[in-house]
This record gives C-alpha cells, structure tokens and sequence, in this order.
C-alpha cells in the first residue's frame, strides 16, 4: 500500500495531543445527571463512557487524516520492449581462406568465432553470406541460430569458383538487410584477400550500403608476412609452402569509413574472437521498459471508519451522557 498524499500523515501527531486535551477537559464538563458523583472524584461507569468517548473522537480525527493521505493499494507492470539488430555475416571462402596461420584454418577460425559471436545474440536476426568469385546468400535473416549454426559449420573453400569479390558480398549483403524490419542493420564482412572478381567495386558499393543506414565492419585477416598454406602433392603428399599475405586495408578501411563503420585486424584467432567481442559490445540491441501502475483507491474505508467512530462519539455524549456544550 502507498498513499498519494504522504505528507499528510505528518497530521497524525496531533491525534495523540488532541486526545490528551479532551481527557483533561473532563474536569470542565458537567453532567446533567450524577454530576456529583464526578466532582466527588469517582470513577463511575458514566465517567468511563465519557473517556470512551473521547478517544472515539481522537480516533475519528486519525481516520480522516489517513483518509486525505488517500492510500492506494495495487501492483506495477512492466512492458519490456526489445528493438533488435539485422545482422548480415559476410564471409570470404576464396581458397586463400585455407592458410593456417590461424588454428584450424582461417575458414575454420571463422566459423567458430561466428557461431560464438551469435551465442551472445538476443533477439536479432542473422543472415550469412558467402563469397569468393561471386556473392551468395547462404542463410537469409533469422533468429533460429540453431539452423544458421548448420549453414556456418556447412560453408568450404571451393563451394563457389575462387576469387574475391567484395563489392559484391557488400550487395549482397545489403540486399537481404533491406529484406529486414528493424532499424539498426549491419553487416560484418571478413576477407584475406584483395578485389579481384565481381561487377561491383567496393568503394562504390560502400556508398550504395550508406544509403540505406547499413553500418559496415570489415575484418581483415592473416598474419603479417608470410602463412603456411597447405598444398596437396601428389608424390610427397600434403606440404606446406608459405604464402604471401594480402590484405587490401585501405579499401577495407575505406568501407568502414564510408558507412560510419570500423575496420579490424585480425592476425591470430585469439584477436579475431577479441574483435568479434569488441562489435558485439558496439552493437547492443535496445532495451526499454515501460511501466504501468494499477492502483485502487482505499481513502473510502478510512473515512467511513471515521464517520462512524464520529457517530458513536455523539451518540455517547448528547444521547448517553447528554453532556452540556
């Protein structure tokens, strides 16, 4: 219970100082009948019932006073409302993605720290992309991300002919976030490599993305020299050879600019999960609660309480006792 007036409580204390008053007002009081019994100093049934009164009277004003405080008596609900984010994963399979600078493999370091970035999700929805010579949309958006973690541990090098295509994978990604309802969009597009396929360049796809309030992440990933690249020979078998790393960060950091994004490095997979973490704090769906307070008013039962208590006090002295004004 809480009261829509507190401050009026603070007219409680007189309750007490009142009735303190009226029962050393009896000594001014006279009685039509038996008055000699009083001023004899007994205790008689008749100067008990005047007492009672009394306090019926103190008690009376109390119940008003509580009453004009107007205590309310109910509960508050909460309406939680998420907006969530459309999130696109933009993921490079080119074969490049097969060097293991990164543990298993770059490809391999992708899939699992995607699928850890999506654990941490609430209420977004998730499409993946893939690319190498050309851009497809693996999964469109969607909050089963027990379905997305099948089409993420599904993707391989070689699934599309090599190549890298990044002003496309950019299209393509937009294309299904422009397919999604919520206000934030973003896509986080990962690549090893350097524009070398599509129809798109990938400054101008930045611009088209921006003007559709896309926010762009890119990652760029492999080592600072040189990485191990599997080879299969058919007289030695598996070997490995060391590969060149290269990385176009000026565009991909142009990207991440042109759309008020970020551009990361990743040269280990212990970054890439740190960078991974870093856009998940970055992008947080929004929370809003909204409250409603459902409250009953009680002052009626306080305040028939004090007309009644009221009442018995004028019943007792102008019926009972007929006490002289």
């Amino acid at each position: 219970m809480e009261f829509k007036n507190p401050q009026i409580l603070w007219g409680l204390s007189i309750v007490p100082l009142l009735y303190y008053y009226l029962r050393w007002g009896l000594f001014s009081r006279v009685f039509l009948t038996g008055a000699y019994r009083f001023l004899n100093g007994r205790k008689t049934f008749r100067t008990r019932l005047l007492a009672v009164s009394r306090v019926l009277l103190a008690l009376s004003l109390g119940m008003f006073i509580f009453s004009l405080a107007r205590p309310q008596k109910g509960y508050i609900e909460e309406k939680l409302i998420t907006e969530g984010i459309d999130i696109v994963l933009a993921v490079d399979i080119s074969s490049s993605m097969k060097a293991e600078d990164f543990k298993p493999n770059r490809l391999g370091a992708a899939r699992n720290v995607a699928k850890n970035f999506i654990e941490g999700r609430k209420n977004d929805k998730i499409g993946l992309v893939v690319f190498s010579r050309k851009a497809i949309t693996h999964s469109p958006l969607t909050v089963d991300y027990s379905m997305l973690y099948g089409f993420i541990d599904g993707i391989e090098t070689g699934m599309i002919p090599d190549g890298t295509a990044i002003g496309n994978a950019i299209i393509e990604g937009a294309k299904r976030l422009n397919q999604g309802k919520q206000k934030s969009k973003v896509l986080i597009l990962l690549t090893d490599g350097i524009n070398n396929s599509g129809e798109v360049d990938p400054i101008t796809a930045a611009y088209a993305t921006k003007a559709f309030g896309i926010r762009v992440y890119t990652i760029g990933v492999g080592s600072i020299q040189n990485a191990p690249f599997p080879v299969d020979d058919p007289v030695l078998g598996k070997r490995y050879v060391y590969v060149p790393v290269q990385i176009d960060e000026q565009v991909l950091r142009r990207i991440a600019d042109i759309t008020e994004g970020r551009y990361f490095r990743a040269t280990d997979t212990e970054k890439l999960v740190g960078i991974y973490r870093e856009i998940d704090a970055l992008e947080k769906s929004k929370i809003e609660i909204q409250q409603y307070r459902r409250m009953k008013e009680w002052f009626v039962l306080p305040l028939v309480g004090g007309l009644l208590l009221l009442c018995a006090h004028l019943v007792i002295e102008k019926l009972i006792l007929k006490v002289l004004p």
